[in-house]
C-alpha cells in the first residue's frame, strides 16, 4: 500500500484480569503459518450501517449488534459509528469475550469525522500471537493468523477511509477491506477513484485477493459498472444473477424524499475467493416515544445488513 495513504492499527482484545482492552502484536513464523493447511477455509461476513444520524443511535446500534451477534458470524464490519457507539461497543460483555476489536486503543480515527467504521473478529477464527495463545488450541492450526492493519485514507469530499486487515494464508495473503464510500449523487467521482484504489490493494505484491465489503452508496448504474470494471465478483449478483433477488438494502418499505427508490448500497467485492450463500440482514423495529402522543417505530437502520458465507 501507499505509504503516504495508511495509518496503521491494531485489533486489541479485552483482558478479564485488568477489564481494559490491550494492543495485540502480531508475530508470525513461517513455519507457523504452515500449520494452517488443514484449516477450515470457510468463514462468515456480517457488513452493517449503523445510521449515525438518527434518533436513538446509541440503543438502535446496540439492537443491531444483539441481532449480528446472534447469528455468530467471524467477521463483522460496522459502517457509520460515532464515538459514543464506539463506547458502547467496547463495553458489550459478548464483544469482550469473544472478539478481537480496531479502534479500542484510542479515538483518533473518530476525530473530525461524525463517524468511522470498525472491524471485529471473533477470537474463536482468528489470532495475533501463537506465543501468547498456545493453550488456546493456535499451534494445532484452529486459528487464522493476523497480519497488518491499516487505514487508508481516500480522495473523499467526506475524509472517508477504508479499514484493511489481512489474513496470512500457507502461501499468500487474503485482505479483507470495510468500507464506507463516499454518499450522494455528486461524489460518483470520489466513488470511481474510491473503487480503483481499492481493488489495486488486492492485487498488491504478495497478496492473493480478498473481498471489499460494507456501504458502497451505489446509487447508479455507473456506481453498479464499477465492480466489473475493476475486475472485481459482485458476490450477490455471483449467487443470485441479475435477474435474481432485487439485493435492495436501503430505501426498503419507507417513503423518500429524493429521487432515489429502494437501491443495492451495500455490497461485497471479491477477487479470488468464492461465495456460498447469501442473504439479506433486516433491521428491527426501535420505539421513538413523542410527548403527548403515541409512540413511533422506527427501523434500527436505514440500510440493510448482509450476511455472506465465503471460502479463502
Amino acid at each position: 500500500m501507499a505509504a503516504s495513504r495508511l495509518r496503521q492499527r491494531t485489533f486489541s482484545a479485552f483482558k478479564s484480569s485488568n477489564q481494559l482492552w490491550a494492543p495485540v502484536s502480531s508475530r508470525c513464523a513461517p513455519n507457523q503459518v504452515t500449520q494452517q493447511l488443514s484449516l477450515t477455509s470457510r468463514l462468515s461476513l456480517i457488513t452493517q450501517n449503523f445510521d449515525a444520524f438518527s434518533s436513538r443511535s446509541v440503543a438502535r446500534a446496540n439492537l443491531l449488534l444483539g441481532d449480528i451477534l446472534d447469528k455468530h458470524p467471524d467477521i463483522i464490519f460496522l459502517q457509520e459509528v460515532t464515538s459514543d457507539v464506539r463506547a458502547s461497543i467496547l463495553g458489550n460483555p459478548k464483544v469482550r469475550e469473544s472478539f478481537l476489536v480496531t479502534d479500542a486503543e484510542d479515538q483518533t480515527s473518530f476525530e473530525g469525522v461524525p463517524f468511522a467504521n470498525m472491524t471485529l473478529l471473533s477470537s474463536k477464527r482468528f489470532a495475533f500471537d501463537f506465543e501468547l495463545q498456545e493453550e488456546d488450541g493456535v499451534e494445532r492450526g484452529n486459528k487464522f493468523m493476523l497480519g497488518p492493519v491499516s487505514r487508508v485514507k481516500l480522495p473523499s469530499k467526506y475524509g472517508r477511509c477504508a479499514l484493511s486487515v489481512d489474513i496470512i494464508l500457507p502461501s499468500t495473503t487474503c485482505r479483507l477491506i470495510n468500507v464506507h464510500l463516499d454518499s450522494l449523487g455528486d461524489t460518483l467521482p470520489y466513488r470511481t477513484e474510491q473503487m480503483e484504489i481499492l481493488a489495486n490493494l488486492l492485487r498488491e505484491p504478495g497478496c492473493g485477493g480478498g473481498l471489499i465489503a460494507g456501504d458502497f452508496n451505489a446509487i447508479s448504474p455507473k456506481d453498479h459498472a464499477l465492480l466489473d470494471k475493476n475486475g472485481l465478483v459482485d458476490a450477490w449478483v455471483a449467487l443470485h444473477g441479475k435477474e435474481g433477488l432485487d439485493g435492495a438494502t436501503w430505501g426498503v418499505g419507507v417513503e423518500q424524499h429524493n429521487r432515489w427508490g429502494p437501491g443495492r448500497l451495500d455490497k461485497v467485492a471479491m477477487l479470488g475467493v468464492d461465495a456460498k450463500d447469501m442473504e439479506i440482514l433486516r433491521p428491527g423495529l426501535i420505539e421513538v416515544p413523542t410527548p403527548g402522543e403515541d409512540s413511533d417505530y422506527i427501523l434500527c437502520s436505514d440500510h440493510y445488513g448482509l450476511r455472506l458465507g465465503f471460502t479463502v
